[in-house]
């Protein structure tokens, strides 16, 4: 998979991409995560990306020159599966929307910054926009990053023990059963007897009806 960032702050994404799992994973060549300063892109003299908003009001619009141009110079090079813009507003990002867009091939990720970009991008660029939660950033660095983080580690060979993902909460639609490791007892609090059994059918079973109680206590709303 390649992923291609689009920011006005390029250095924003200089930390999640150089460390870690997302690290690894560029290391081992399943995925390439290409970041793209947008000023690059601009044809003012002072390589600004955004101007006052037609109308009136408070705020900056990212202009819609510079990342036409970026966009369009991708496009000449790969075929992508989708363009997409982080936005609030977008479809909001779940684990079965990162399961969908790991089995993608090329994306492009649009950083939303200051009010917001020219909505003839939205109409007429973007094909999918997403929004990490009901809230606002600063830009859409921090918001590509996560999806960037969510979708990658997904792929099969990035993770050590692939089948780690499998267990995750909402792969199955529900929240993760409680996780326990050495030593059994600690401070008079003890490890569930089930769990040190040895016996995986029940395990099984405990772990999923501890992922059902948790989700109806915590995230009803998945039920």
């Amino acid at each position: 998979m390649r992923i291609d960032i689009i920011t006005c702050l390029p250095k924003l994404l200089e930390s999640p991409f150089s460390d870690s799992i997302l690290k690894r994973a560029q290391d081992k060549k399943i995925v390439e995560v290409v970041v793209h300063d947008l000023r690059i892109y601009s044809l003012d003299k002072h390589k600004s990306t955004d101007d006052y908003a037609f109308g009136g009001g408070a705020g900056m619009v990212m202009s819609i020159e510079p990342v036409d141009r970026c966009i369009s110079s991708l496009k000449e090079q790969l075929l992508y599966d989708e363009i997409i813009y982080m936005s609030p507003d977008g479809e909001l990002l779940t684990q079965s929307l990162a399961n969908q867009l790991s089995l993608k091939k090329n994306l492009i990720i649009l950083c939303g910054h200051y009010k917001g970009v020219d909505e003839r991008v939205r109409e007429h660029l973007i094909t999918r926009e997403i929004s990490i939660g009901d809230y606002v950033l600063s830009g859409g660095e921090l918001a590509a990053a996560v999806l960037s983080d969510a979708v990658i580690r997904l792929i099969p060979g990035v993770l050590n023990d692939e089948t780690s993902a499998l267990t995750d909460s909402f792969q199955d639609g529900l929240v993760a059963p409680p996780v326990y490791t050495r030593p059994a007892e600690y401070k008079g609090w003890k490890v569930p007897d089930i769990l040190l059994s040895g016996h995986e059918a029940k395990i099984s079973e405990w772990r999923h009806e501890e992922s059902v109680n948790r989700t109806k206590k915590r995230r009803p709303k998945l039920l």
